[in-house]
Formats: C-alpha cells, sequence, structure tokens
C-alpha cells in the first residue's frame, strides 16, 4: 500500500547571493513495510527532500501526498507527532532527561498518562534492544549506537506509520551501524513501517529494498 507519493516536487529558496534549485521535479513513492535509502552526493539535494516528506518545509511546486491526502492541505505538527517521525544522525535527545523520559515525550503530547507512557517506553526500550538499566541513563551515559536506538524507540512511541532517517549511522562504528540497520529493516519487514533514509553509505543503501539516487536536485530510481 501506498503511504506517501511526490507529484513534480520542486524547492527552491534564495540564498545572499543567488536563487538556489536544490529540489528538482521530482516524483516518485513510498510504500508501506518497505525500507528505501536516498543516496547522493553533499548537496545534492536529499536531505531538503528528506524535510519536505517531513513537513518541516512545503514544496515550492509540486504536492506531496500521504496515504492520498495532500500534505500541504494537514497540520504538519500533528503530522509529524502522530504520522512521521524524524532520526537525525546527531540523535537529538534530550541531554536533562532519561532515555525513557525522551521516549515518553511523544506520547506525552497526546496526553497520555506518565505512568502508562513510562510504562510504553520502557517497553520500546527494550523493542529496540536496550537492557532495562538503560532507561535510567541520560545521554551522556550512553554510547552513540545506545543513543540512537533511543531515538529510533522516541520515533516509534509516536505511534505513527513513517520513519524518515537523516544520515542515522552517521555517527556511529561499523558494529553499531549494522546493529541500528538491522533495527530499521526488521521495523519495515516485521512492524510495517515505511522507512526513509539519507546516507551516504554504500554498505547501508545495499540493505534496503529500494535506492533512489539524488543528483543536483533530481531523483532517479537507481534499484
Amino acid at each position: 500500500m501506498e503511504i506517501l507519493r511526490a507529484e513534480h516536487v520542486s524547492y527552491s529558496y534564495q540564498s545572499k547571493y543567488q536563487k538556489v534549485e536544490a529540489v528538482k521535479d521530482v516524483s516518485c513513492s513510498f510504500e508501506q513495510g518497505k525500507f528505501y535509502a536516498i543516496v547522493g552526493e553533499s548537496g545534492s539535494g536529499k536531505s531538503t527532500f528528506l524535510s519536505l516528506l517531513a513537513g518541516l518545509d512545503s514544496p515550492s511546486e509540486g504536492v506531496i501526498y500521504v496515504q492520498g491526502e495532500p500534505l500541504n492541505g494537514m497540520d504538519r505538527d500533528a503530522y509529524r507527532l502522530n504520522r512521521a517521525a524524524v532520526v537525525y544522525q546527531s540523535f537529538h535527545l534530550f541531554p536533562l532527561l532519561t532515555a525513557r523520559e525522551n521516549v515518553m515525550l511523544p506520547m506525552e503530547f497526546k496526553k497520555i498518562s506518565r505512568k502508562d507512557a513510562a510504562r510504553q517506553a520502557q517497553k520500546l526500550l527494550s523493542r529496540v534492544g536496550l537492557e532495562p538499566r538503560i532507561g535510567g541513563q541520560f545521554p551522556k551515559m550512553m554510547s552513540g549506537g545506545e543513543q540512537q536506538r533511543v531515538a529510533i524507540a522516541r520515533a516509534v512511541a509516536s505511534g505513527g506509520e513513517i520513519i524518515l532517517a537523516d544520515e542515522p549511522t552517521g555517527n556511529l562504528d561499523s558494529e553499531n551501524e549494522a546493529n541500528v540497520v538491522a533495527l530499521l529493516k526488521e521495523l519495515a519487514h516485521e512492524d510495517g513501517y515505511t522507512v526513509i533514509v539519507i546516507t551516504h553509505n554504500q554498505r547501508v543503501a545495499e540493505e534496503t529494498d529500494h535506492v533512489f539516487c539524488m543528483k543536483d536536485g533530481r531523483m532517479e530510481q537507481a534499484r
């Protein structure tokens, strides 16, 4: 089932010196339960395109559809809270919150009681392969791989069906990279998420179901 579709999407902005066409007439679609990679050199437009899929920016031209509904007609904050979560290379965990409290945040925004959110957060931390003790630790006490797993658990806690990950293994060693990629693949294939990763890493791209390549703002399907 198709979850996301971009139709003739372009995005441009005015820099200090010139107009930049970051995304040019991109059309593609993403299905439920599939693991996708978008690859390309720095400046190719891939991270900008991911931000459009996340509703962090709006296309200058074209439309992004979420299960047939135009994203530009939605409450984009609600879209990210309820349907699409973003995972970043630098984790973006709140340093003064424990791992469990970081995962609880999306649930608390939805008015789930703190007691129930804490219980569900602990289950999610176990789901992403973290030991129970990690729940009470602060980000600075964790390894990079552990922090990224917490970030993924927080994304799952939103209860949505889309995970958008921008270089999620960029700060990880090869062992943790493999573990995180395996987790994202599992979330797609076993739990039915649509998982889209931006990556420079060919090893990561090879593990996905479909690879899109961006160059100079344009998109083509490589595999």
